[in-house]
């Protein structure tokens, strides 16, 4: 047991890390603290086959392949718990209330209002930010963006457009989108 021991554990236990580092290569995706998750799991059942090990088969086989059940078994266990969150998520372009045009992402608070900081320039003078934002709307999104500056409610936006609601929608998206409104940041 004891040439066991400091053949998994010399070197900060890299004969054990080694094995662990061969079992998740196939997995992928991992965080480092997904791994070292891993690494405090693989300790757990080096004890375990420690103590169950009965000389019947190579140590180093039966290490690995409870190793591999027990982090199949975990990373199963955590993508489950992934999969009830997905569960229990809503969409924030979601209609909230009795007026469809609202959606949740209209009442989330931000600091940032795309439609003030577009209204404070007067046109002549926009900044180069603006100007390479603007640069990236189509005419139709540059219609919608001045129409919600200027007060119209959604509805009041499609019709003044002749647009339906996922052409407006889309227009929405992207003005605010990340990609189009991180030149402003």
């Amino acid at each position: 047991m004891e040439q066991i021991l400091n053949a998994y554990y010399s070197n900060n236990a890299k004969k054990l890390h080694s094995v662990v580092d061969k079992i998740l290569i196939r997995f992928g995706g991992l965080t480092d603290k997904d791994i070292d998750d891993f690494y405090s799991l693989a300790n757990e059942v080096f004890v375990d086959v420690l103590r169950r090990y009965d000389d019947s088969q190579s140590f180093d086989k039966f290490l690995y392949s409870c190793l591999t059940n027990k982090i199949k078994t975990e990373i199963t266990r955590r993508n489950r718990e992934k999969r009830k969150a997905d569960r229990m998520s809503i969409s924030i372009d979601i209609p909230i209330g009795d007026d469809d045009s609202i959606t949740l992402r209209d009442t989330i608070a931000d600091k940032f209002n795309i439609e003030k900081n577009f209204l404070e320039i007067s046109e002549n003078n926009y900044s180069k930010k603006m100007r390479c934002y603007l640069s990236k709307l189509s005419n139709l999104q540059k219609k919608v963006l001045r129409l919600n500056i200027a007060g119209y409610l959604p509805n009041e936006i499609r019709k003044e457009l002749h647009i339906n609601e996922k052409q407006y929608a889309d227009c929405y998206a992207a003005i605010h989108s990340y990609r189009n409104v991180s030149i402003l940041l």
